[in-house]
């Protein structure tokens, strides 16, 4: 690897119409345009599989996306050296949805677009709430529990912080953290936090880890 290039202006995609112009293939995507399944909900409680993106763009239409990070990686092969763009993307509405994926490219745009593609097929659901001692006001604007997540040698600690804190975290934990609709929050990491690719996805697989564990709000359900 030669070089690394970090971009820092979020890209923020309009919604695209998907409805008039997508052909579904797969039986979830036909589900969804006969209007059988009609948010991302249903889908996470029957246990379905997402595997086209067009679907995440139609059932969250106020889709963001954000680049984390852009490496060039390079690779020797028997021609030469292969130079490729490897892209971080993040995407979310700020209101508990978040997906984080990866793409590479010879041009750094196509891999942009690769990852946020792969970013919508990731989406998960974050479970949010008022874990704070501190604060107790039963809003949803931190989370409900400390979470642990963790990726090759990084780990990271979520923790609910009370309402007004903000976000006590890098720059790259607060882009994750405010697309999942984070408000207020303290973190702490170890390891080889500088990794900015192993510390996104060690804040994204904490975050996922949220609805893993049955609260006493889900005993009514």
């Amino acid at each position: 690897m030669r070089g690394r290039r970090r971009r820092r202006t979020p890209v923020r995609k309009a919604k695209r119409d998907v409805s008039e112009t997508w052909t579904p293939k797969t039986s979830l995507g036909k589900m969804i345009q006969e209007g059988r399944i009609s948010s991302m909900e249903e889908i996470f409680m029957e246990g379905l599989k997402i595997r086209e993106p067009e679907i995440v763009d139609l059932l969250l239409p106020d889709l963001q996306e954000e680049v984390i990070n852009i490496n060039l990686v390079q690779k020797q092969t028997d021609a030469g050296e292969k130079s490729q763009f490897k892209a971080i993307v993040a995407v979310g509405n700020r209101d508990g949805y978040i997906g984080l994926g990866g793409g590479k490219a010879k041009q750094v745009r196509t891999a942009i677009e690769k990852a946020a593609a792969n970013a919508r097929l990731n989406i998960s659901f974050v479970r949010r709430g008022c874990g704070s001692w501190e604060c107790g006001c039963g809003k949803q604007h931190s989370l409900s529990f400390r979470t642990l997540g963790k990726c090759s040698g990084v780990k990271i600690k979520l923790i609910p912080g009370p309402r007004g804190l903000g976000l006590v975290a890098s720059e790259t934990a607060k882009m994750i953290l405010s697309l999942a609709g984070i408000k207020d929050c303290w973190t702490g990491s170890s390891g080889s936090t500088r990794t900015i690719p192993s510390f996104a996805y060690a804040v994204f697989n904490a975050l996922r880890k949220t609805h893993s564990l049955v609260t006493p709000e889900d005993w009514v359900r």
